[in-house]
């Protein structure tokens, strides 16, 4: 068989630069292509669709190893099988499939060893033909060995190529990675493993796709309030036809309306070709720092995975402006949630299919659709003098730039901040195929918990607000500084809540059935807790009590018990009206962690003692209680911008009164934050709006609320009385918590070195969550 180029050219082929699960999808692609086509002819197919990898074994010398990708497909025809070898032969189908072999079969081939056996046969073929390609054997005659081998039933059909005589490097790689390569592919061919009856092997076992962990399709926001209130939704569906246009089968350039030949190659082999932007953008359930952004794909291979282009933007009348970054700006360091699936069918990728062509104009307009001219914020867009932007990607930053825990971001939270380890945690269960973690029920639970745990805490404090006596005497009891005695406190805190008389005595099985009835989980500690050193876990079910107390077996009233059940599952009861935790300040994650620890040390017969594997287990398993500084300084800079937010909203009634308490080195400072933040703004018009508090130094926001108190106390954006109450002193009280609160948050946020002592951090974080505590509801 007669193969075009020379042997050399071949060689040097295999220089060009491919990943090694590159070279192995190259060969997947031309598979999975002639499936699509038996599919679309509707031709009954006997066994179904399946393509096999089998890697290099460990056991095997490296002179014998080899790598076979089999397929199930219809094979080939002497002729064909002459024309998919051949470097550069293209087909005219060449837009309808994922890659035919061709440049790519050599690349890809030649990069991993030095000779390839590639053996195809159609159902009723007498045998398998087939060609030999031996870059070591193969002069400038361009001749390759025909080959043949028998057939043991007449039905048999497909494909079988054989790479052997590997690169060193190459095969080891392929020995030591084959569980990355099974999740590699399952990710770029997770569209067509899903919407396809294909299967795809490696090693034996099967590949999963793996599918986006999102919101379901009823899931929404609301942006706004009043008349002015938008829903947006967490999926939105996109399906946009474009005007057919003309192609080139020889190039596969797109031309320009009108043209006869192509503008790129002169060919005069114009065809219409279809122009559709499908897909869906959303929102993921969980945060993360990596995985999030815009998969792109070609007839069904993504081209492009967790992709981020598109949240950048960069002035076009400017040419020496930089990428402004528009989404994540929320604690970017976090992450973010934003996803989608775009399927990109009439734009050409580059030859490695790791890129699309950037500089082609069917790539612009798909990115002109999805995100518009200008900027992606409003105020951004103001400012450089675009219309607000009314994409399908600045609906969705519009509506969940954010990560705030409850209802308005669409984000599980604890009753008092996120739980974004948790959220991920359960994302890694619904990529493990956990039934329970499929739907997003779990996740939306924990969103409806959090809105119920924050308002309770909201009805308790304004309870505790309410001036039923002096309003001084009840601030000062707000405050926990009341005139009621310290013995009437403690009585109060003390007296159990009676239980309900009961004719029998009850058995422990009833006491746990009615703990659970009473009580509702506590997303933060339901997870797995244990030691990777030790290699023992327990599936910890935690449960907050409300209305009854906890005992344990004995009768005797405990801040924790923990009920072992079947393998490793436990579940923990939570006390909360327990003294320790009631009135000595003591977190219920710490006597948690004992109990576990207790379990853990009779389990595994640890010589360690319970405070080294408490400590392992805070460290291991609740890594964001740790009071590291990044963590705090995390927490602190999100709750400081939602109050920075609101602030500016409730000083637009008097910008001016606002921007008047700037000094000179803070308004300095404010216009190089502005600049940094590509939102240049002259000093004379700055004060013409509040929204320069967002910009202003975190220290400059516990002066305004000092000097103008009666803008945000009372509900405005603190919950702490301060203009509803007529003594001074009252007053001064409870300005001066909430105004310490938020001093010791700007601290930690207003400054590089930040807060590193272990005494400071704790208060710091404490002051943190007493803080989000003062904020009053939006609305």
């Amino acid at each position: 068989m007669k193969i075009t180029p020379s042997a050399r050219i071949l060689r040097m082929l295999g220089e060009i630069e491919f990943d090694e699960w590159q070279c192995v999808a190259e060969l997947l692609d031309n598979a999975f292509d002639d499936f699509t086509e038996i599919t679309r002819l509707g031709i009954p197919w006997a066994g179904g669709f399946r393509v096999s990898v089998s890697l290099p074994s460990s056991s095997i010398r490296s002179s014998e190893a080899q790598v076979v990708i089999t397929d199930t497909g219809q094979g080939m025809s002497y002729e064909t099988l002459e024309h998919a070898v051949r470097a550069g032969w293209s087909s005219n189908e060449r837009f309808d499939k994922l890659g035919l072999f061709g440049m790519g079969f050599n690349v890809s081939t030649a990069r991993l060893g030095r000779r390839t056996r590639v053996l195809t046969t159609r159902a009723g073929d007498p045998e398998w033909i087939g060609v030999e390609i031996d870059l070591d054997r193969i002069g400038d005659d361009f001749e390759a060995d025909d080959i043949t081998e028998p057939k043991t039933d007449p039905n048999e059909h497909g494909t079988r190529i054989e790479i052997s005589r590997l690169h060193p490097a190459r095969a080891d790689w392929l020995r030591r990675n084959e569980a990355n390569l099974r999740q590699t592919l399952g990710r770029v061919y997770s569209w067509i493993l899903d919407n396809r009856p294909f299967e795809l092997w490696v090693q034996g076992k099967k590949v999963k796709s793996r599918r986006h962990c999102r919101w379901g399709n009823d899931r929404y926001v609301t942006f706004g309030t009043g008349a002015k209130a938008e829903k947006i939704p967490a999926y939105i569906a996109i399906d946009e036809r474009l005007e057919d246009a003309a192609a080139c089968l020889d190039c596969g350039n797109w031309q320009h309306p009108g043209d006869e030949v192509c503008g790129q190659c002169d060919g005069s082999r114009l065809v219409p070709r279809e122009r559709r932007i499908h897909g869906w953008l959303g929102v993921q359930r969980h945060l993360h720092k990596r995985e999030f952004g815009i998969d792109f794909l070609r007839n069904g291979r993504k081209i492009l995975q967790w992709d981020q282009s598109l949240f950048q933007w960069k002035n076009p009348d400017n040419p020496l402006a930089a990428l402004d970054i528009e989404y994540p700006i929320e604690l970017a360091n976090q992450g973010g949630r934003l996803i989608g699936e775009i399927h990109l069918d009439h734009v050409p990728v580059t030859y490695q299919k790791d890129a699309f062509e950037y500089s082609d104009r069917s790539w612009r307009g798909a990115v002109q659709l999805l995100r518009g001219v200008g900027p992606l914020l409003p105020n951004k867009a103001r400012d450089a003098g675009y219309p607000e932007n009314s994409s399908h990607l600045a609906k969705l930053v519009k509506g969940f730039r954010r990560n705030d825990a409850g209802l308005r971001y669409l984000t599980p939270g604890d009753g008092s901040r996120p739980i974004h380890e948790e959220t991920r945690r359960w994302a890694d269960r619904f990529h493990r195929g956990d039934e329970e973690y499929q739907t997003d029920a779990i996740w939306w639970d924990a969103v409806v918990r959090h809105e119920g745990l924050g308002k309770k805490a909201k009805v308790d404090r304004a309870k505790q607000h309410t001036p039923a006596q002096p309003d001084e005497q009840s601030v000062m009891e707000a405050l926990g500084l009341g005139a009621k005695s310290s013995e009437a406190r403690q009585s109060d805190t003390a007296r159990p809540i009676p239980e309900p008389k009961r004719l029998a005595r009850e058995t422990s099985q009833e006491r746990i059935d009615r703990y659970s009835a009473s009580s509702e989980s506590v997303p933060r500690l339901s997870k797995d807790f244990g030691l990777r050193s030790l290699g023992a876990f327990l599936d910890i079910d935690a449960r907050r009590l409300n209305g009854t107390r906890l005992q344990d077996d004995h009768g005797q009233e405990t801040p924790i018990l923990l009920v072992q059940r079947d393998g490793r599952r436990a579940t923990a009861f939570i006390d909360p009206e327990h003294e320790s935790l009631a009135r000595h300040g003591i977190d219920e994650s710490d006597l948690l962690l004992v109990e576990i620890a207790a379990v853990l040390k009779v389990k595994t017969d640890s010589h360690l003692t319970l405070s080294s594997l408490v400590a392992g287990l805070r460290a291991e398993c609740l890594p964001d209680s740790v009071n590291r500084v990044e963590t705090v300084g995390a927490e602190a800079r999100e709750l400081l911008s939602d109050i920075r937010e609101r602030m500016a909203a409730k000083a637009e009634q008097d910008p001016a009164r606002a921007f008047e308490l700037l000094s000179p080195d803070e308004l300095t400072a404010t216009e190089n934050e502005l600049i940094a933040s590509g939102r240049v703004a002259s000093t004379q018009r700055l004060g013409e709006s509040a929204e320069f508090i967002i910009h202003a130094p975190a220290l400059f926001i516990v002066k305004l609320l000092e000097s103008w108190p009666d803008a945000f106390m009372d509900g405005n954006v603190f919950s702490g009385p301060y203009s509803s109450v007529s003594s001074p002193s009252a007053r001064r009280l409870s300005l001066a918590r909430t105004a310490g609160y938020l001093t010791d948050v700007a601290t930690v946020t207003g400054f590089s070195g930040g807060v590193t002592d272990p005494v400071q951090l704790q208060r710091t974080r404490l002051s943190v969550r007493l803080l989000a505590d003062e904020l009053a509801g939006e609305g």
